[in-house]
């Protein structure tokens, strides 16, 4: 077996210690996309993967505004209250730290297999939830000075 393929199953493995499944069907599905041959799809995976996971994602965080579920009225009165009013600061920090990390985990890839390690340790460890690997960049390249 190749270097690659180990390694997808070594993060693979990760992802079921640590109850990741997130990261298990991510290591799984490009671990088949290896074995069927299928390796001219890593260079648009590359290029266009992240793109699409953030548009499923923004899909996935809009769609109680869209069923209706977040009214345009409570939205307004998320102005009206400190902690509503802090909840937006910490969006716009988080949205800001998302955009450093995607632009640092495309200028250095080396660093994506040690924010998915940390990531992956956060939540078997600490109980954590396995959303933060953009954000993580973002931190570390406001620590690094880098972007």
């Amino acid at each position: 077996m190749d270097t690659p393929s180990l390694i997808l199953l070594l993060f693979a493995a990760l992802g079921l210690f640590s109850g990741n499944s997130t990261v298990t069907i991510a290591m799984v599905v490009l671990l088949l996309l290896r074995v069927t041959h299928m390796d001219q799809v890593f260079p648009w995976i590359e290029k266009y993967g992240l793109t699409i996971g953030i548009i499923i994602l923004t899909i996935g965080v809009m769609a109680p505004i869209a069923s209706g579920k977040i009214s345009l009225d409570t939205m307004l009165h998320s102005f009206l209250n400190w902690k509503s009013i802090l909840a937006i600061v910490i969006g716009v920090l988080v949205s800001y730290l998302g955009g450093r990390g995607v632009t640092l985990m495309g200028n250095q890839p080396t660093l994506v297999a040690g924010l998915l390690i940390g990531t992956v340790l956060g939540v078997a460890i600490f109980g954590g939830v396995p959303v933060g690997p953009l954000i993580a960049a973002g931190i570390l390249s406001m620590l690094i000075g880098k972007m």
